[in-house]
């Protein structure tokens, strides 16, 4: 085996272990979030919608890709390289399909958010659920409300406030709907800077296995399981 491929192999292989140690802890994150309710159910008619489930899933893929990263490049198979490649490629192809959603239905997605946010909001107020949620919000992100203080009209709570008695005179001005809105607009350059990166990442992880693929079916013995 040439030094470049060895290189290339070892590198495959440290990528992806890093890949399958920030899985795992993407994964612990997620159990802390739902063993203590950190940001609960966001979006009331999709109640397995917590942040927390959607950490543990993501690490778990995080943690399958770095762990056929890893073993295929170490181990020198053929299968496990072939089927990262495969998983990187549909990954890489559903963030394409995903921006192309996005782009076309652009003015939709603001509207449905703010419905659901309003529909979660309104169901805190009657029944009393998703409190941990709307409080860790508010405190979070000195926001009050959806609109603002006025939403909670005279029963505004301590999250809407810096100070311990919370009325509309100094709670937060700005909704939440407003501020998220207002957070993406400002970030939008450094949310498409990271996906363009992690597209980079995800063609060069494919290149590197596909490399490796190559060299191993063309040499014998040993390097053929």
């Amino acid at each position: 085996m040439s030094k470049c491929i060895k290189l290339l192999k070892y590198m495959l292989f440290v990528f992806n272990l890093l890949f399958w140690a920030t899985g795992c802890a993407i994964i612990a994150i997620g159990i802390y979030f739902v063993v203590h309710n950190v940001y609960g159910t966001l979006f009331p008619h999709s109640p397995s919608m917590t942040v927390g489930n959607v950490l543990i899933l993501f690490g778990c893929v995080i943690m399958v890709f770095g762990f056929l990263g890893c073993m295929g490049a170490i181990k020198e198979n053929k299968c496990l390289l072939l089927t990262f490649f495969i998983l990187l490629l549909l990954i890489l192809l559903i963030e394409v399909v995903l921006a192309i959603v996005l782009f076309v239905y652009e003015k939709e997605i603001d509207p449905y958010v703010t419905k659901q946010l309003a529909i979660s909001f309104e169901e805190h107020k009657q029944n009393k659920h998703n409190s941990t949620l709307w409080d860790d919000l508010q405190r979070s992100f000195k926001c009050c409300g959806i609109n603002g203080s006025s939403d909670w009209k005279d029963d505004i709570p301590k999250s809407c406030c810096d100070e311990d008695v919370c009325s509309k005179a100094n709670a937060f001005k700005e909704g939440c709907s407003a501020f998220f809105r207002s957070w993406f607009e400002k970030n939008f350059l450094y949310v498409g800077i990271a996906t363009i990166c992690i597209s980079i990442i995800e063609v060069l992880g494919m290149s590197f296995a596909l490399t490796l693929y190559c060299h191993i079916s063309r040499s014998s013995g040993s390097f053929t399981k």
